[in-house]
């Protein structure tokens, strides 16, 4: 018979064990998505997050969406943007307060029963070969080897903003950026360009004119590199920082830990040679809901900690949380130092006391964000690299498993002195080109590093690539992907990287809110079939605008008889909300005129330029014609003409969304 302390040993040890079909590490958006994907799907699921919050950025002040161009924001990732507009009392809402984020992807987890591990991070990766067999966690708080937990998968994901995992099971990454050459790009690499960029003449010695005074906080005494030389620097980190001017919901700023007026320095030296005009010269301000803010950064000296965060990718927990807290710091003491040191002009400085900290938000965490803005860290080389050439569209991905659609974007790396002047390096913003397609081999590790493990975070792509890609809607649609891929690994038995893609599309594009609801039906002007034209329209490419690649428009002014009709293939009698995309254009025309028919009777109803409530970054809104019952087949339909037209009339995409009973 086996002794007591035995038995009771192995029960301790049982305890600290978990075993499920799928472990997600990170409960960014993007590891919400993956869980709910996964759990849904019928699998055992397990999300763990190293904090005590779940949405990442898009619940830590990321609240005014970067993407491009909404058409690319697909399946659950929409859906998201859908329960942020029904909140909001909109078809979607791209603009949101950190709370409300943050209750959605709760509710997400609640929904579909996910079982979370909060505050536990990951301590080492156990591999066979190349499959991971279990990884082990510690709790992050009180680390203890007694409370350390075991958890075994069939498939883990990586969603994480540091890839940890993925490094940890030895999977090939890079930090920093790649030297030109590599990729045969043109913008990565050291990047001296104007972008975000300080004026000439700005000194950089702290004794103006005396280069034996040193330099002032923050600038680099290293020479700056030929454009297109490679590093291990990283664009900066900063806060998305949430204030508010409504006084009886407001926190005062007072003075945080580490005040040091010094490094804002080269502030004052900016705006010597910019005069103040006002306080959001130096930030970009974006109102939110409930008169919040999403405060960015801009320009030559703002919210970016420039060439603090180097280290972050690759530090211990301890020496990242020291970084995490520099940026506080110096984020708050900027705040702090426009409010009140004297060398800010008065009126600024009163402009600035007026705004103050939303009690209503991070209550937990002294109404500060959990969460800074890791804009990269770790990237995987995978087995295809998503690169400058693929966001050009001079190659293209066979294999998508989601789109992307902002411009090339890095935030500046380092701060140097160039001809005895400050300038920033690295900010590169180059776009000009539609949605491309981002590859599922770009989320999958090399086989033979890893056969059971997705990253569709820090994802396969080189630094300029990936400044294109790393928008949050994109990583949940990369995620709900790769949730799909792993459901479809554990039921095929096979690896990661030998799924059926056709199956794993086929999927998403039947079932894309993973609940078996009927899909909703989007007829664009693309489609040959379901889309046809009276008299010649024009096309327009405004990608901005527009919904899609491009939209209809006709300058005639009703003079010459136009329409549009969009037919919708219903596969079973219901009813439907329907809503047309509207580009709103500044010679638009003020009214256009629409024809519904339900099959059975038609209606008529006017447009006006009044109605389109635009918001976020496009300059196109989805408005509601009506709510109706749709006969099976193409009975149905909605026509745009150029009826009582005054200017150019716009005809975009049409959505028929089913009514959940």
């Amino acid at each position: 018979m086996l002794p007591l302390f035995f038995l009771l040993s192995c029960s301790n040890t049982d305890k600290n064990v978990e075993e499920v079909d799928v472990c997600i590490y990170g409960g960014t958006s993007a590891g919400v998505i993956a869980a709910y994907t996964a759990k849904q799907a019928g699998k055992s699921v397990l999300l763990i997050e190293p904090g005590n919050h779940l949405g990442g950025m898009s619940s830590g002040g990321l609240g005014f969406t970067d993407i491009g161009n909404k058409y690319v924001v697909q399946g659950l990732a929409r859906d998201f943007y859908r329960r942020l507009g029904s909140h909001y009392g909109k078809l979607e809402q791209w603009i949101f307060e950190p709370s409300v984020a943050e209750a959605i992807f709760n509710d997400y987890v609640k929904r579909a029963d996910v079982d979370v591990l909060y505050e536990n991070r990951l301590l080492d990766v156990k591999k066979e070969g190349n499959r991971i067999t279990e990884i082990i966690v510690e709790n992050s708080k009180s680390p203890n080897t007694s409370t350390n937990k075991k958890i075994k998968a069939k498939v883990f994901i990586d969603c994480s903003y540091e890839g940890d995992l993925m490094a940890k099971a030895n999977v090939s990454y890079i930090v920093g950026r790649e030297d030109n050459k590599t990729y045969n790009e043109t913008y990565n690499g050291s990047q001296l360009l104007n972008g975000h960029q300080f004026p000439d003449g700005i000194d950089p010695y702290k004794v103006k004119g005396d280069s034996t005074s040193g330099l002032i906080w923050g600038i680099s005494d290293k020479a700056i590199q030929p454009n297109g030389t490679g590093d291990k620097k990283v664009q900066a980190y900063n806060y998305r920082v949430a204030l508010t001017n409504r006084a009886e919901n407001l926190v005062p700023i007072t003075k945080p830990d580490n005040y040091d007026p010094a490094r804002y320095e080269l502030l004052v030296r900016l705006k010597e040679k910019q005069p103040w005009n006002k306080l959001y010269d130096i930030f970009i301000w974006q109102i939110m809901p409930n008169a919040k803010t999403d405060i960015n950064n801009f320009g030559g000296f703002s919210t970016d900690m420039i060439g603090a965060n180097w280290n972050y990718p690759e530090a211990s927990y301890e020496d990242r949380a020291k970084i995490v807290k520099e940026h506080e710091d110096y984020t708050k003491g900027l705040f702090y130092f426009l409010g009140n040191d004297e060398r800010i002009p008065e009126h600024i400085r009163k402009e600035m006391q007026t705004w103050g900290y939303p009690k209503d938000e991070y209550t937990d965490n002294g109404n500060w964000s959990h969460q800074l803005y890791i804009r990269e860290s770790r990237r995987m080389i995978g087995e295809k690299v998503m690169t400058q050439h693929h966001c050009q569209g001079k190659e293209i991905a066979e294999d998508a498993i989601a789109w992307a659609a902002y411009t090339m974007d890095s935030h500046n790396c380092d701060r140097h002195v160039v001809n005895g002047m400050v300038k920033n390096e690295g900010n590169v913003e180059v776009g000009g080109f539609p949605p491309y397609p981002i590859s599922y081999k770009s989320i999958t590790p090399k086989k033979e590093e890893a056969c059971n493990l997705l990253v569709p975070v820090c994802m396969s792509a080189s630094h300029i690539a990936y400044g294109s890609i790393r928008m949050e809607p994109v990583f949940m649609v990369m995620a709900q992907s790769a949730a799909v891929a792993a459901c479809h690994a554990i039921d095929n038995n096979t690896d990661v990287q030998n799924i059926d893609i056709k199956k794993l599309q086929e999927i998403i594009a039947n079932n894309p809110l993973a609940d078996g609801s009927t899909p909703e039906i989007l007829v664009d002007n693309d489609s040959k079939t379901s889309v046809t034209t009276v008299g010649n329209w024009s096309f327009n490419y405004d990608t901005y605008r527009g919904y899609g690649s491009n939209f209809f428009v006709d300058d005639s002014k009703g003079k010459d008889p136009k329409s549009i009709k969009y037919t919708p293939n219903v596969v079973s009698e219901s009813e439907y909300d329907i809503y047309i995309y509207f580009p709103k254009l500044e010679n638009g025309s003020n009214k256009t005129a629409v024809t519904i028919s339900d099959g059975k009777s038609i209606e008529e109803k006017t447009i006006f330029q009044s109605d389109v409530k635009v918001e976020g970054q496009t300059l196109g809104e989805w408005v509601k014609l009506g709510r109706y019952n749709l006969p099976e087949g193409k009975n149905a339909y909605v026509e745009i003409s150029n009826k009582g037209a005054d200017n150019v009339v716009a005809a975009d995409a049409v959505l028929f969304l089913p009514v959940r009973k």
